[in-house]
């Protein structure tokens, strides 16, 4: 099989090559290596070792694990009980169920700009990927424009939306992605570079092209960096939701139909329990979201699709 192509780095080779540099890491890494070497001798430490009973002691290991999830159970239950006794001070019945469609609107929002997402992003993720000296171009750029702080191109959008009369709830939603989609295309890429290149001589061999080789090669061998990618931008889209459903230039303000409205719009009001309320429902909705759908993706891709 032929050789793929060292990876290279220029900031490594920059520290490798500059003198300076390197005669002032060399007492910094000398410092760390006799600081790990010496001993710790804590006195609290000593007697919570003498506290806690030997490994195979397995009552007393057993009898601790009872006790701390009684604690916790009862910790959450007090927690939410008082929570819920804040909250219905200032909401009723009606407004909960309103909260519950806000979510699911704002649901479908994130699940269909991520799938948008996932349809330009991974095949243009695996093509630079495939192309190490471009991938060292390109990933450094995604990861720039992933932190770059999207809500300065948000009065772009109101001028646009107020000139043209446009209908806020669908040009409002590229705002949710706009910064946390660069996560999928980064994954891809990280995947496509060390995809085994045994695999694709396999592939050429046996003239696997076109949809077979996305299908069958390719896809699952990248699958878990795009798992990754996507729980990382859909958990970012949420809390974009937040700022980007709700956008205000000036005196000039628009909003989509959506929990992100809904939340923002209440923090600008200050009624406490229903910001409460719509985080809670916000909460509920992210953690079943990650149960039904992106655990049991990535428990799939770690059993079945892993190379290594």
């Amino acid at each position: 099989t032929s050789s793929g192509n060292a990876p290279e780095s220029w900031l490594l080779d920059l520290i490798r090559r500059t003198r300076l540099i390197h005669r002032l890491l060399v007492p910094a890494g000398w410092l760390l290596a006799k600081a790990a070497r010496v001993p710790l001798r804590l006195p609290a430490l000593a007697s919570i070792r003498r506290a806690v009973p030997a490994a195979g002691s397995g009552k007393p290991s057993k009898l601790g694990d009872i006790a701390w999830t009684t604690f916790v159970l009862v910790l959450t239950v007090f927690v939410v009980w008082r929570v819920v006794g804040y909250v219905r001070t200032g909401v009723t019945l009606d407004e909960v169920g309103h909260v519950l469609v806000l979510g699911l609107i704002t649901l479908l929002r994130v699940v269909v700009l991520i799938a948008i997402a996932s349809v330009i992003w991974v095949p243009l993720g695996v093509l630079i990927g495939l192309r190490p000296a471009l991938a060292e171009k390109i990933q450094p750029l995604a990861q720039f424009l992933a932190a770059f702080p999207a809500n300065l191109l948000f009065p772009a959008f109101v001028v646009v939306i107020v000139r043209f009369h446009l209908n806020p709830d669908v040009w409002l939603s590229p705002l949710i992605v706009l910064g946390t989609q660069w996560y999928i295309l980064f994954n891809v890429i990280a995947g496509a570079s060390v995809y085994p290149n045994d695999y694709r001589e396999a592939a050429t061999n046996f003239r696997i092209r076109g949809w077979q080789w996305w299908r069958q090669a390719i896809l699952p061998g990248i699958f878990p960096y795009y798992i990754t990618g996507a729980i990382t931008a859909s958990g970012g889209a949420w809390n974009a939701s937040i700022v980007a459903e709700y956008v205000q230039w000036g005196d000039t303000k628009v909003a989509a139909h959506g929990l992100g409205a809904y939340i923002a719009q209440m923090t600008a009001a200050g009624d406490y329990p229903k910001i409460i309320l719509g985080i809670a429902v916000m909460s509920l909705f992210v953690t079943l979201f990650n149960r039904l759908l992106w655990r049991p993706m990535y428990a799939h891709a770690e059993a079945r699709l892993r190379l290594d």
